[in-house]
């Protein structure tokens, strides 16, 4: 025992991150990530595939990792006059941005700068009140 009174022991426990908030902000800022990738591959005429891991059992009952490609919709679309609307989701429910409004418009060259302010905002916990009413709704659909 000699070797343990040489370290500095405390009764500290590890924090799991249950809050519900903080997972749904996590969660949004993740698809906000793949969308500004999308903009930005979109914008440099290059394609943006994100790929997903998947287990796949073969005829002999071995099981192996193979990545495909996910499906990722676009948030944005264009608008007369060359402008582009950008609508945050959160699944498939729009979230408000404000009272009334649920996109922003922008030009089609400051769409990457548009989804970062989007994501700061996020980050600030500014969006976390829409979040949870979208949340709500989704969880409500699955309620019988």
């Amino acid at each position: 025992m000699s070797a343990l009174n040489a370290l500095k022991l405390v009764a500290a426990k590890q924090q799991r991150e249950n809050n519900p908030v903080v997972q749904r902000r996590t969660k949004l800022l993740a698809k906000l990530d793949e969308q500004i990738a999308l903009a930005a591959a979109k914008k440099n005429g290059t394609e943006f595939v994100p790929m997903r891991s998947k287990r796949v059992k073969d005829d002999a009952g071995n099981v192996s990792v193979v990545r495909q490609p996910k499906r990722l919709k676009a948030w944005f679309w264009g608008v007369d006059g060359g402008k582009v609307c950008v609508a945050v989701r959160y699944g498939n429910k729009v979230i408000e941005l404000a009272k009334g409004k649920a996109a922003v418009e922008t030009t089609a060259g400051e769409l990457g700068g548009v989804l970062a302010t989007v994501k700061k905002a996020v980050e600030a916990g500014e969006l976390d009140a829409q979040i949870e009413a979208v949340s709500a709704g989704v969880r409500k659909g699955f309620k019988k």
